[in-house]
């Protein structure tokens, strides 16, 4: 047993999967046409990214792609945020557009849930809007 395998099933005994163990944050693209772009994968119960970090007062386009079967949806439903966002996300994707005004950390969550089980955000399927 290496060092980090002690740790590893402490966290996935804690149901914190590898990706969140993994994953370091990333910053939106600001592109010259001073709009900040991102791509979001929506799989499994995770957002891929799951962190991610974008400039207050500037414009933000997220292009959301959906991978499996599994109906997903992306929320951000927190009065600080200045804004909220739930948009369903299908097989062909989606584009979103806002822009944040209010910095701090937001929660990115899968609102969905089948009739009987825990929701897929429950299950995991929760990420960080960081505006700064």
């Amino acid at each position: 047993m290496t060092r980090k395998t002690p740790a590893l099933l402490l966290a996935l005994s804690m149901g914190i999967t590898a990706p969140a163990l993994a994953e370091e944050p990333v910053t939106a693209t600001l592109d010259a046409d001073g709009v900040q772009r991102a791509a979001i994968v929506l799989d499994s119960y995770s957002y891929t990214p799951g962190h991610l970090i974008v400039q207050a007062g500037k414009p933000v386009e997220l292009k959301l792609t959906k991978e499996g079967f599994a109906p997903h949806d992306f929320v951000i439903d927190d009065a600080a945020a200045g804004f909220t966002v739930k948009e369903d996300v299908g097989g062909d994707g989606k584009t979103l557009r806002f822009t944040p005004m209010n910095p701090g950390k937001f929660a990115i969550y899968c609102s969905k849930k089948a009739p009987i089980g825990k929701s897929h955000r429950e299950k995991g399927m929760e990420g960080v809007l960081e505006v700064r």
